[in-house]
C-alpha cells in the first residue's frame, strides 16, 4: 500500500484528490496522512468529504478515515463502475473539485454516466463552472473522452445551492494529449454573472473586459 504524505507541497486538499482519481484508475490502495496539514484548518472539510464519498461509490471501495477534520484516510478501491450518481456537498464548496475526482474514472468505466453535482459552481481557489465547460472539458474531448456538461443552477459563495449535470459517454481509451506549441486566437469571449446584485455591475465588469481586450 502507498503511503502519501498530505502536508507535500501546499499541503492542500489536491493532493487528495489527485490521490484518490489515480487511486481509482489504477486500482492502487493508498493510506494518506497529514490531510491539508498546510491549510488553516487541516483534516477533511465538507467538499473534500464528498470527493472521497464520491470516489468510494463509482470506485466500489472501502474507506477508513472519513470524517469532517480527520487528518489521515486509507482507501481501497475497487472495480470504477458506470452509472447515475448524485452527489451534493452540502456547503457552498466546490462541486467542480468533486467532478475532477471521479471524472477520468467514470470516462474509462467502459459505459455511460450521469452525475448531478450540487454545491458551489463558482468559487475562489476552485475552478468555476465556465472554465471546465469552455477549457477544460474541450481538451479532455480531443484525449477522446466523451463529455458534456450543464449548469443547471449558480451557486455562489458563500451561500452555494448551485447544481451541475455531467453526462459521460463510453470511451474505450484516452490518448495522449500533445500541445507543443500555442495556437492562434481564435475568437475572445467574456461572461459576467451576478447574484442578487444590479445587473449594470455585470455590463460594467463586460465593458472593462472589452475595452481590455480589444
Amino acid at each position: 500500500m502507498l503511503t502519501i504524505d498530505g502536508s507535500r507541497g501546499e499541503g492542500g486538499g489536491q493532493i487528495l484528490r489527485s490521490s484518490l482519481a489515480l487511486a481509482l484508475a489504477t486500482g492502487t490502495p493508498f493510506r494518506i496522512e497529514r490531510i491539508r496539514a498546510g491549510r488553516a484548518k487541516p483534516g477533511l472539510m465538507r467538499q473534500h468529504l464528498t470527493a472521497l464519498e464520491a470516489a468510494t461509490a463509482v470506485g466500489g471501495a472501502s474507506v477508513e478515515g472519513a470524517a469532517i477534520g480527520s487528518q489521515e484516510v486509507v482507501f481501497r478501491p475497487g472495480r470504477v463502475r458506470a452509472g447515475t450518481y448524485r452527489f451534493a456537498v452540502g456547503t457552498a464548496g466546490s462541486a467542480g473539485l468533486v467532478l475532477q475526482t471521479v471524472l477520468l474514472p467514470l470516462a474509462t468505466a467502459g459505459g455511460p454516466s450521469a452525475l448531478a453535482l450540487e454545491g458551489g459552481t463558482h468559487n475562489p481557489h476552485a475552478p468555476p463552472f465556465d472554465f471546465l465547460a469552455s477549457a477544460f472539458l474541450p481538451l479532455l474531448r480531443r484525449m477522446g473522452a466523451r463529455v458534456e456538461a450543464r449548469l443547471e443552477r449558480a451557486g455562489f459563495y458563500p451561500a452555494g445551492g448551485g447544481r451541475m449535470a455531467i453526462e459521460i459517454g463510453e470511451a474505450l481509451a484516452l490518448t495522449p494529449l500533445d500541445l507543443p506549441t500555442r495556437g492562434a486566437t481564435l475568437r475572445r469571449r467574456a461572461r459576467a454573472l451576478v447574484s442578487r446584485l444590479p445587473r449594470q455591475i455585470g455590463d460594467r465588469e463586460l465593458a472593462v473586459v472589452r475595452s481590455r481586450l480589444g
